[in-house]
């Protein structure tokens, strides 16, 4: 089957979860209220479903190719990519001032899960360069910001992260690329660079690439990096595309997914230097890469919960028209579609569940984002920069965590025809296989949530987080239905757990270090959990609601019916894993490292 993009499901979150009329309260979003959100999502469906998708199989089977330095995507993207680009999708959310459209980032992350529903390996293109535009508007200068903003923000021309190089891959203290002061204030940049996602390609004018590197006599260490832009062409006086830049890719990889996303090696420096431009200060680059990495983050989590999407999809469509075996209960007396018997169901609603859990998750952080860079009020917008920073790791670590169970299941709900290329079902496994690796391991997420989120504030952002749990306890307790109890029993002893949780790494990261980072992923998954599970329970409460009122009963009922299912199925699980984190860690670190 087509993709078809849950436009329904992501205004409700956008509506009742992520509150987008108080967003539109706030100073520069005020033409982004509802009636906006639904025209901007039925129309970013429309080009997913009908321009995007269709490419997704191809770039498969057929995926860029490289020849003498010259990368060629696969047929069709260069054309899709026009059309993304004067769409003005790009721009989506950027400032107006360069060109964009300024929509709140609640609006922009629906529209960016589509886009990587319909086509994971062309959606990276976009998503990196809104990285660069991030990192030149937080810390680039005026004249960068006239020359390149309007240009990447209109899609014209694409950007590039430049972290990786053979010896330094999440360690950037091993950086070795370096950069050479000029009389005129530019750079010469010579270095390596690998897995760069669109480090070339022939859909744009020009690609901008930011790359970190070592000033001559740099400090050692991450102290001593600083970030460059680097363009591929040259740019002239007038604002058009020169010589050619001192960058050439000498190679792309192959992969196991995302076959049409070229993933290139960059080779900077062999014919004299490519010329490059500090961004900000020297020795300050990776203080502004990481303005780049937590926005890609941000978004590589909203990839897990769109190739989950399709994954889901995908998998209820052959559910419905594969027949085997008769019903164990007997209500149809010949072999029937495998949606009628019970595991199969089990499944499907474990990858309904954890999808919609996830995506209403990223809808508020999504939210807290938008308040914490506009809300008028000082002390709302540090509330709301705790909060979405709590979330990132989360959003990243559990979305794309919860991918490989949901394709994982997409497979298998196929059965044997799932192994089998030509159903379509194995690409999404392979393509979301990446997507706890790059841009920091689910490791490095949770090393984030424990030590910067968790452990210098000794847990108080998270044990705030679960006084709101638990107030959406009462709520549900209030409420009065049986759904909403056992939702409230679930909730509550997976809040529980999690303050236990949190407590022990407070208490224990300093004395005990070996202890806690045992549990460090572990207490990711948890936390996820609770924030996924929080979100369908809030979502339970409007729904019963709605289902009082008489308003929308099917679509309604199955809000609540997933909810349920989520609590009974996923925050179960939530216990044992406390019981891991906090009473397992010396079985994780007791085995002598010559008997492994």
């Amino acid at each position: 089957m087509s993709y078809v993009a849950p436009v329904k499901d992501m205004l409700f979150n956008i509506a009742h979860l992520a509150g987008l009329e108080q967003v539109a309260a706030m100073p520069g979003f005020e033409d982004a209220g509802l009636e906006t959100a639904q025209a901007v999502l039925e129309e970013a469906a429309r080009f997913n479903q009908e321009v995007l998708a269709p490419l997704n199989w191809d770039g498969d089977v057929k995926p860029s190719s490289w020849k003498d330095g010259v990368v060629t995507t696969t047929a069709g993207f260069k054309q899709a990519y026009v059309q993304f680009a004067e769409a003005g999708w790009q721009g989506l959310q950027h400032p107006a001032d360069y060109g964009g459209q300024g929509l709140p980032k609640t609006i922009g992350a629906a529209c960016i899960e589509m886009v990587n529903s319909a086509n994971m390996s062309f959606a990276l293109c976009p998503l990196l360069t809104d990285g660069a535009i991030e990192a030149l508007l937080t810390a680039g200068s005026d004249d960068l910001k006239a020359i390149y903003l309007e240009n990447l923000v209109s899609g014209k021309w694409t950007g590039t992260m430049n972290l990786t190089e053979p010896q330094a891959g999440s360690d950037l203290a091993m950086v070795r690329s370096r950069a050479e002061p000029q009389p005129d204030g530019s750079y010469k940049v010579f270095g390596t660079k690998i897995f760069i996602t669109y480090g070339e390609h022939d859909m744009a004018e020009n690609i901008v690439h930011l790359v970190l590197a070592r000033v001559s006599g740099a400090p050692e260490g991450v102290k001593g990096i600083s970030l460059f832009v680097v363009p591929k062409f040259m740019v002239n006086a007038d604002g058009s595309v020169g010589a050619r830049n001192d960058v050439h890719c000498v190679s792309i990889e192959h992969k196991l997914g995302i076959k049409a996303s070229p993933t290139a090696v960059l080779q900077y420096g062999d014919n004299g230097g490519a010329v490059g431009y500090l961004v900000g200060q020297e020795n300050r680059g990776l203080e502004y890469m990481f303005i780049m990495m937590n926005a890609a983050r941000y978004a590589v989590g909203v990839q897990g919960i769109a190739i989950a999407e399709r994954a889901y999809q995908k998998a209820v469509s052959f559910a419905r028209e594969r027949v085997q075996s008769r019903p164990v209960d007997g209500s149809i007396k010949a072999s029937a579609p495998i949606i009628h018997h019970p595991d199969v169901k089990r499944m499907l609603m474990t990858m309904r569940a954890l999808t919609e859990g996830c995506r209403a998750m990223a809808s508020v952080a999504a939210a807290a984002y938008d308040a914490a860079h506009h809300h008028t009020d000082a002390e709302v917008r540090k509330q709301n920069q705790a909060f979405y920073e709590y979330l990132v790791p989360l959003v990243k670590g559990y979305s794309t965590e919860m991918s490989l169970e949901v394709t994982s299941l997409g497979v298998q709900v196929h059965g044997g025809m799932g192994f089998i290329e030509e159903t379509g079902a194995a690409q999404y496994y392979r393509d979301a296989r990446i997507l706890p690796i790059y841009e920091g391991t689910t490791a490095i997420q949770a090393n984030d949530l424990v030590g910067r989120k968790t452990s210098r504030d000794g847990g108080q952002t998270a044990l705030a987080i679960a006084a709101q749990v638990e107030a959406t306890e009462k709520a549900l307790l209030g409420q009065g239905s049986d759904d909403a109890k056992a939702m409230a029993r679930r909730l509550g002893a997976t809040r529980a757990a999690f303050v236990d949780v949190v407590q022990f790494v407070a208490d224990q990261s300093k004395g005990s270090p070996n202890a806690v980072f045992a549990g460090s992923v572990p207490y990711l998954m948890l936390a996820g959990n609770l924030m996924a599970g929080w979100q369908l329970a809030r979502a339970m409460l409007v729904a019963l609601e709605q289902l009082a009122a008489g308003s929308d009963a099917a679509f309604m009922q199955a809000k609540v019916t997933t909810a349920r299912f989520y609590a009974d199925h996923i925050l179960t699980r939530a216990p044992g894993m406390r019981d891991a984190i906090v009473e397992g860690s010396n079985s994780v670190n007791a085995l002598a490292l010559d008997a492994y």
